[in-house]
């Protein structure tokens, strides 16, 4: 029979017990606030402790019914279900010789309900026992629901975080805006950016990240990077000035000098839609940094192969390579021209986790793309030459409105020879192959095997006639000596590849 009342002491008082908490307060009192410590704060043990200190079990179960903590099946689902709606505060159940209290936790229409049986009537010690963990409880509860529910917020943010760094890798500005606008207003006001990538320990990533908070006074995107475990992305729109740009820069710089096993990298300034370009700065200012005793690196302007071509002839050139994309519909073609432009910089599995897409979906896109130029982008030379055409595209006279550009001999105009034999490409491409004669060893012939295999050290190998792993630590060597990411792929890759081509040590690949 139950007891709805909050339940009377039994008619026995146990004298042992009852002596036992003479003098400085009741020994369980102790006991029992034993665990609020910070090291202690477990249900599970209150609820094995409440039981011993009664001299029977107990069990805590949530408002369905479920069990939490306790080995033992709770009462009726009924009147667990009034106790936790708020329709009973406590119950008392007396069931052949067993005898139940039943205390609701926390708050309803969804409290807890913690119970607890004896073998004899409960007095009023353990009536004041069972009140007082009730309490513990509820205070141990209400600490890890806030504790989850931080957790779910922390989480949400940088999910939220990870979805604006996406769509501005692919350009969609306007709809990055409005997705920061509720958690960050007035973030990405600003027209330029800054991207930079911090590298270091796994485990100190959360450490770091909220070290680069403090650092931004929250004028930042900082998300941690989707496809390398070891790195932070930092978006940082210049919507400060140019003396507070530089006192970042100074301060993020400081951080990594200061931080064991810390590297940064810095991207120059990029248009709001060019946070792609931006972070692949970023990335290869990394490596520089990387053989730094400062540990970090901005990215240096450099001559790139694009800029030492005829600009009229170029852009007509990449119009017409490109033109099959254009003629797609203007959602279609961003899709495509954005995925491949990430696709060609990363591996299919990374450009996916930037994308938030699966690395299927990146290959089916690359394919599509290849199969509309007449491309074959497994070739190594073949994807140098399209991200030369997106490249200059991309440099301000490509697509308008989703098409390309309109101009006189859209249909003809020089092709891919006669812009490697431009004269500045050829000197910079003279100059910059020299510096793998430096070494002694032959890292020019073996890089040039190494991009005829596509980058494959074993087929490499095979041709050459020598150890893979000779290979590997020539183009390790050569990397070093051109100061480009070249194991890595990417536009540092595209570049060399690009040379080579320009020097006429690689055959120019076909093109649909």
């Amino acid at each position: 029979m139950a007891d709805v009342s909050p339940g009377a002491p039994g008619e026995e008082e146990e004298p042992a017990r009852a002596g036992a908490d003479r003098g400085g307060g009741a020994p369980w009192t102790r006991d029992l606030l034993e665990h609020l410590r910070p090291a202690a704060r477990d249900p599970r043990r209150v609820v094995d402790w409440l039981g011993a200190a009664v001299g029977g079990t107990a069990a805590l179960g949530d408002h369905r019914g479920g069990l939490l903590a306790g080995r033992r099946a709770l009462p009726e689902e009924r009147l667990v279900a009034d106790l936790a709606a708020g329709r009973l505060a406590s119950a008392a159940v007396d069931h052949e010789g067993q005898y139940a209290r039943l205390v609701a936790v926390g708050r309803p229409p969804s409290a807890h309900v913690l119970t607890v049986w004896r073998d004899r009537p409960f007095d009023q010690r353990a009536a004041e026992v069972v009140a007082a963990t009730a309490w513990v409880l509820d205070v141990l509860l209400e600490e890890r629901e806030r504790e989850a529910e931080r957790r779910r917020l922390t989480r949400a943010t940088a999910d939220l975080g990870l979805a604006v760094l996406q769509l501005l890798m692919v350009g969609d500005t306007v709809a990055a805006r409005r997705v920061a606008a509720g958690m960050w207003p007035g973030l990405l006001d600003a027209d330029g950016l800054c991207v930079y990538v911090l590298e270091g320990p796994a485990g100190e990533r959360e450490r770091l990240r909220r070290r680069c908070a403090e650092v931004t006074g929250g004028r930042a995107l900082i998300v941690r990077c989707p496809a390398e475990d070891r790195h932070l992305i930092m978006v940082a729109p210049h919507a400060w000035g140019a003396e507070a740009a530089e006192d970042l820069q100074e301060d993020l710089r400081a951080l990594a000098d200061g931080t064991a096993g810390v590297f940064l990298g810095g991207s120059v300034r990029q248009e709001l839609g060019e946070c792609a370009l931006a972070y692949g700065q970023a990335v290869n200012a990394l490596l520089v940094a990387r053989f730094r005793p400062e540990a970090a690196a901005m990215y240096a302007e450099r001559t790139h192969p694009q800029r030492l071509m005829p600009p009229d002839a170029l852009y007509c050139w990449a119009d017409r390579l490109l033109l099959p994309l254009g003629t797609l519909p203007l959602a279609t073609h961003a899709e495509l021209q954005a995925t491949t432009r990430l696709g060609l910089e990363f591996t299919a599995v990374k450009a996916a986790k930037v994308l938030g897409v699966s690395r299927n979906t990146v290959r089916a896109r690359m394919e599509r793309t290849g199969q509309l130029l007449g491309a074959d982008l497994g070739d190594l030379r073949t994807r140098a030459v399209v991200h030369l055409a997106l490249s200059a595209l991309a440099d301000g006279a490509g697509y308008t409105d989703g098409g390309p550009r309109e101009g006189p001999g859209r249909g003809t105009g020089p092709g891919l020879g006669e812009l490697l034999r431009a004269p500045h490409l050829g000197t910079w491409a003279r100059e910059l192959l020299d510096r793998l004669a430096e070494d002694s060893r032959d890292l020019r012939g073996t890089l040039r095997a190494w991009i005829s295999a596509g980058a494959n050290a074993e087929r490499a190998a095979q041709e050459l006639g020598v150890h893979v792993q000779t290979v590997r630590e020539h183009v390790r060597a050569g990397e070093r000596a051109l100061e480009r990411r070249l194991l890595a792929g990417g536009s540092d890759l595209y570049e060399v590849v690009l040379a080579y081509l320009a020097a006429r040590e690689l055959e120019e690949p076909e093109l649909g």
